[in-house]
Protein backbone atom coordinates (compact mmCIF):
# COMPACT_ATOMS: atom_id res chain seq x y z
CA UNK A 1 0.00 0.00 0.00
CA UNK A 2 1.32 3.68 -1.01
CA UNK A 3 -0.59 5.61 1.06
CA UNK A 4 -3.31 5.20 3.82
CA UNK A 5 -5.68 7.86 4.70
CA UNK A 6 -6.10 8.55 8.55
CA UNK A 7 -9.25 10.05 9.69
CA UNK A 8 -12.37 9.53 12.69
CA UNK A 9 -15.88 10.56 12.73
CA UNK A 10 -15.03 12.40 16.14
CA UNK A 11 -12.91 15.16 13.89
CA UNK A 12 -16.45 16.46 12.28
CA UNK A 13 -18.18 16.56 15.93
CA UNK A 14 -15.29 19.22 17.13
CA UNK A 15 -16.30 22.87 16.00
CA UNK A 16 -15.74 26.04 18.18
CA UNK A 17 -18.89 27.86 16.88
CA UNK A 18 -20.67 28.70 13.26
CA UNK A 19 -18.90 31.45 11.96
CA UNK A 20 -15.51 29.61 13.24
CA UNK A 21 -13.09 29.54 10.13
CA UNK A 22 -11.68 26.04 11.15
CA UNK A 23 -14.64 24.19 11.21
CA UNK A 24 -15.97 20.30 10.46
CA UNK A 25 -16.12 21.64 6.69
CA UNK A 26 -12.20 21.29 6.09
CA UNK A 27 -12.74 17.71 6.51
CA UNK A 28 -15.58 17.30 4.19
CA UNK A 29 -13.80 19.36 1.49
CA UNK A 30 -10.81 17.20 1.76
CA UNK A 31 -12.93 14.11 1.36
CA UNK A 32 -15.37 15.35 -1.61
CA UNK A 33 -12.01 15.77 -3.58
CA UNK A 34 -10.75 12.51 -3.00
CA UNK A 35 -14.11 11.12 -3.80
CA UNK A 36 -14.15 13.47 -7.28
CA UNK A 37 -10.42 12.79 -8.02
CA UNK A 38 -11.23 9.01 -7.94
CA UNK A 39 -8.51 8.58 -5.56
CA UNK A 40 -10.90 7.60 -2.72
CA UNK A 41 -10.76 4.29 -4.29
CA UNK A 42 -7.11 3.41 -4.82
CA UNK A 43 -6.44 4.66 -0.43
CA UNK A 44 -7.03 2.70 2.41
CA UNK A 45 -8.97 4.37 5.77
CA UNK A 46 -7.83 3.88 8.86
CA UNK A 47 -9.22 4.86 11.97
CA UNK A 48 -6.48 6.19 14.18
CA UNK A 49 -5.91 5.10 17.95
CA UNK A 50 -6.50 6.89 20.14
CA UNK A 51 -3.37 8.92 22.52
CA UNK A 52 -2.74 7.99 26.08
CA UNK A 53 -1.48 10.46 28.38
CA UNK A 54 1.83 8.92 28.22
CA UNK A 55 2.19 9.77 24.75
CA UNK A 56 0.86 13.51 25.13
CA UNK A 57 3.50 13.68 28.08
CA UNK A 58 6.31 13.39 26.25
CA UNK A 59 5.32 16.57 24.30
CA UNK A 60 3.06 18.52 26.92
CA UNK A 61 2.80 18.79 30.66
CA UNK A 62 0.91 17.55 33.04
CA UNK A 63 -0.80 20.48 33.66
CA UNK A 64 -1.38 21.47 30.31
CA UNK A 65 -3.31 17.82 29.92
CA UNK A 66 -5.16 18.92 33.17
CA UNK A 67 -6.21 21.78 32.36
CA UNK A 68 -8.19 21.11 29.48
CA UNK A 69 -9.50 18.43 31.62
CA UNK A 70 -11.11 20.60 33.93
CA UNK A 71 -12.17 23.40 31.21
CA UNK A 72 -14.44 20.65 29.29
CA UNK A 73 -17.86 21.98 29.24
CA UNK A 74 -21.03 19.88 29.93
CA UNK A 75 -22.93 21.73 27.10
CA UNK A 76 -22.10 25.02 24.87
CA UNK A 77 -18.63 26.46 24.80
CA UNK A 78 -15.41 27.00 27.02
CA UNK A 79 -12.80 29.68 25.84
CA UNK A 80 -9.31 28.93 26.33
CA UNK A 81 -8.59 32.00 24.27
CA UNK A 82 -10.46 34.86 21.87
CA UNK A 83 -9.79 32.16 19.10
CA UNK A 84 -9.65 28.69 20.36
CA UNK A 85 -12.64 27.10 22.69
CA UNK A 86 -13.55 23.29 24.00
CA UNK A 87 -17.09 22.05 23.08
CA UNK A 88 -17.93 18.85 24.85
CA UNK A 89 -16.71 16.73 21.83
CA UNK A 90 -13.11 18.36 21.46
CA UNK A 91 -11.05 16.83 24.27
CA UNK A 92 -11.86 13.56 23.13
CA UNK A 93 -11.77 14.42 19.61
CA UNK A 94 -8.18 16.12 20.36
CA UNK A 95 -6.46 12.92 21.81
CA UNK A 96 -7.65 10.58 18.38
CA UNK A 97 -5.72 13.43 16.26
CA UNK A 98 -2.87 13.12 18.77
CA UNK A 99 -3.25 9.55 18.16
CA UNK A 100 -3.71 9.81 14.24
CA UNK A 101 -0.02 10.38 13.77
CA UNK A 102 0.98 8.11 15.98
CA UNK A 103 -0.95 5.35 13.78
CA UNK A 104 0.55 6.58 10.88
CA UNK A 105 4.10 6.15 12.54
CA UNK A 106 3.17 2.72 13.00
CA UNK A 107 2.27 1.63 9.75
CA UNK A 108 4.87 3.66 8.01
CA UNK A 109 7.55 1.82 10.14
CA UNK A 110 6.00 -0.78 10.19
CA UNK A 111 6.33 -1.62 7.07
CA UNK A 112 2.53 -1.41 5.87
CA UNK A 113 2.53 1.47 3.82
CA UNK A 114 4.88 4.29 2.33
CA UNK A 115 2.89 6.93 3.45
CA UNK A 116 0.04 7.98 5.57
CA UNK A 117 -2.30 11.62 4.95
CA UNK A 118 -3.87 12.08 8.15
CA UNK A 119 -6.86 14.38 8.25
CA UNK A 120 -7.66 15.40 11.64
CA UNK A 121 -9.06 18.05 13.79
CA UNK A 122 -8.32 19.94 16.14
CA UNK A 123 -5.00 20.80 14.25
CA UNK A 124 -2.03 21.08 16.39
CA UNK A 125 1.31 23.39 15.09
CA UNK A 126 0.24 26.66 17.32
CA UNK A 127 -0.21 24.12 20.79
CA UNK A 128 3.22 24.61 22.91
CA UNK A 129 4.45 22.35 25.95
CA UNK A 130 1.84 24.00 28.26
CA UNK A 131 -0.56 25.96 26.70
CA UNK A 132 -3.36 25.54 23.88
CA UNK A 133 -3.70 28.41 21.33
CA UNK A 134 -4.65 29.37 17.61
CA UNK A 135 -7.47 26.74 17.25
CA UNK A 136 -5.12 23.93 18.46
CA UNK A 137 -4.87 21.69 21.89
CA UNK A 138 -2.61 19.28 21.59
CA UNK A 139 0.40 19.55 18.85
CA UNK A 140 -0.28 15.99 16.80
CA UNK A 141 2.92 16.11 14.81
CA UNK A 142 5.13 16.90 18.34
CA UNK A 143 3.29 13.92 19.63
CA UNK A 144 3.68 11.62 17.07
CA UNK A 145 7.47 12.60 16.38
CA UNK A 146 7.96 12.30 19.78
CA UNK A 147 6.69 8.57 19.53
CA UNK A 148 8.52 7.55 17.18
CA UNK A 149 11.92 8.42 18.50
CA UNK A 150 11.23 6.86 21.26
CA UNK A 151 9.77 3.37 19.55
CA UNK A 152 11.71 3.34 16.81
CA UNK A 153 15.13 4.15 17.92
CA UNK A 154 15.66 6.63 14.75
CA UNK A 155 18.95 9.12 15.16
CA UNK A 156 16.54 12.11 14.03
CA UNK A 157 13.42 12.84 12.04
CA UNK A 158 12.62 16.13 10.07
CA UNK A 159 8.98 18.00 10.66
CA UNK A 160 7.90 19.93 7.42
CA UNK A 161 5.54 23.15 8.47
CA UNK A 162 3.80 24.20 5.60
CA UNK A 163 1.23 27.21 6.61
CA UNK A 164 1.14 30.69 6.15
CA UNK A 165 1.23 30.71 10.25
CA UNK A 166 4.37 30.30 12.26
CA UNK A 167 4.51 26.94 13.47
CA UNK A 168 5.55 28.19 16.95
CA UNK A 169 4.26 25.57 19.17
CA UNK A 170 6.29 22.85 18.13
CA UNK A 171 9.28 25.19 17.69
CA UNK A 172 8.63 25.80 20.72
CA UNK A 173 8.56 22.27 22.34
CA UNK A 174 11.71 21.53 20.18
CA UNK A 175 14.16 23.60 20.34
CA UNK A 176 17.55 22.50 21.17
CA UNK A 177 16.24 19.62 20.72
CA UNK A 178 19.62 17.44 18.91
CA UNK A 179 17.20 14.63 17.36
CA UNK A 180 14.45 16.55 15.27
CA UNK A 181 15.23 18.92 12.92
CA UNK A 182 12.53 21.58 11.59
CA UNK A 183 11.94 23.41 8.26
CA UNK A 184 9.10 25.55 7.41
CA UNK A 185 8.22 29.22 6.00
CA UNK A 186 5.18 31.28 7.05
CA UNK A 187 3.84 34.84 6.69
CA UNK A 188 5.08 37.63 8.76
CA UNK A 189 3.73 39.89 10.63
CA UNK A 190 1.21 38.04 10.91
CA UNK A 191 0.02 35.59 13.73
CA UNK A 192 0.67 34.29 15.74
CA UNK A 193 3.16 36.59 16.05
CA UNK A 194 6.84 34.64 17.11
CA UNK A 195 9.65 34.77 15.37
CA UNK A 196 13.13 33.33 17.26
CA UNK A 197 15.96 35.26 16.62
CA UNK A 198 18.63 33.77 16.55
CA UNK A 199 17.18 30.58 15.75
CA UNK A 200 17.94 27.50 17.27
CA UNK A 201 20.48 25.51 15.73
CA UNK A 202 17.85 22.50 14.66
CA UNK A 203 15.23 25.08 13.54
CA UNK A 204 14.89 26.24 9.75
CA UNK A 205 12.11 28.72 9.72
CA UNK A 206 12.01 31.51 7.12
CA UNK A 207 9.73 33.94 7.57
CA UNK A 208 8.15 35.87 4.56
CA UNK A 209 6.16 38.95 3.24
CA UNK A 210 2.56 39.03 2.60
CA UNK A 211 2.28 38.23 -0.82
CA UNK A 212 5.08 35.70 -1.30
CA UNK A 213 4.63 33.38 -3.92
CA UNK A 214 5.46 29.80 -5.49
CA UNK A 215 8.73 31.04 -6.79
CA UNK A 216 10.00 32.64 -3.56
CA UNK A 217 9.21 29.53 -1.35
CA UNK A 218 11.00 26.91 -4.24
CA UNK A 219 13.91 29.78 -3.81
CA UNK A 220 13.67 28.83 0.06
CA UNK A 221 13.49 24.73 -0.54
CA UNK A 222 16.37 24.94 -2.36
CA UNK A 223 18.69 27.02 -0.88
CA UNK A 224 18.46 26.74 2.47
CA UNK A 225 16.46 23.42 2.84
CA UNK A 226 17.57 20.88 0.38
CA UNK A 227 21.46 20.91 1.15
CA UNK A 228 20.78 20.21 4.87
CA UNK A 229 17.91 17.74 4.59
CA UNK A 230 20.84 15.90 1.97
CA UNK A 231 23.08 15.81 5.13
CA UNK A 232 20.44 14.71 7.46
CA UNK A 233 19.41 12.26 5.05
CA UNK A 234 16.16 11.25 7.65
CA UNK A 235 14.45 7.91 7.67
CA UNK A 236 11.09 9.49 8.82
CA UNK A 237 9.65 13.16 7.68
CA UNK A 238 6.62 14.67 8.72
CA UNK A 239 4.64 17.36 7.11
CA UNK A 240 2.81 19.32 9.19
CA UNK A 241 0.42 20.79 6.41
CA UNK A 242 -2.37 23.23 6.80
CA UNK A 243 -2.79 24.58 3.13
CA UNK A 244 -3.59 28.12 4.21
CA UNK A 245 -0.60 29.59 2.23
CA UNK A 246 -2.94 28.65 -1.44
CA UNK A 247 -3.71 31.98 -3.46
CA UNK A 248 -7.17 31.14 -3.20
CA UNK A 249 -7.00 30.91 0.81
CA UNK A 250 -8.26 34.59 2.22
CA UNK A 251 -6.43 33.17 5.86
CA UNK A 252 -3.40 34.94 4.88
CA UNK A 253 -1.82 36.43 1.91
CA UNK A 254 0.42 34.14 0.46
CA UNK A 255 -0.03 33.31 -3.36
CA UNK A 256 1.44 30.02 -3.76
CA UNK A 257 -0.27 27.54 -6.79
CA UNK A 258 -1.01 24.52 -7.55
CA UNK A 259 1.92 23.94 -9.30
Amino acid sequence: METIFITHPLFRLHEMGAEHPESPLRLQAIERQLQNSGLADLICQVTPKKATDEDLLRVHSLHHILNLRQRTPQHGYAEVDADTRLNPITLEAAYYAAGAGITAVDHVLGGHTKSAFCAVRPPGHHACFDRAMGFCFFNNVAVAAAYALEHYELDQVVIIDFDAHHGNGTEDIFAHHEQVYMFGFYQHPYYPSTRHSPAAANMYNEPVAAGADSEQIRHIVNTYWLPKLRQLKPKLVFFSAGFDAHEADDMAQLQLSDE
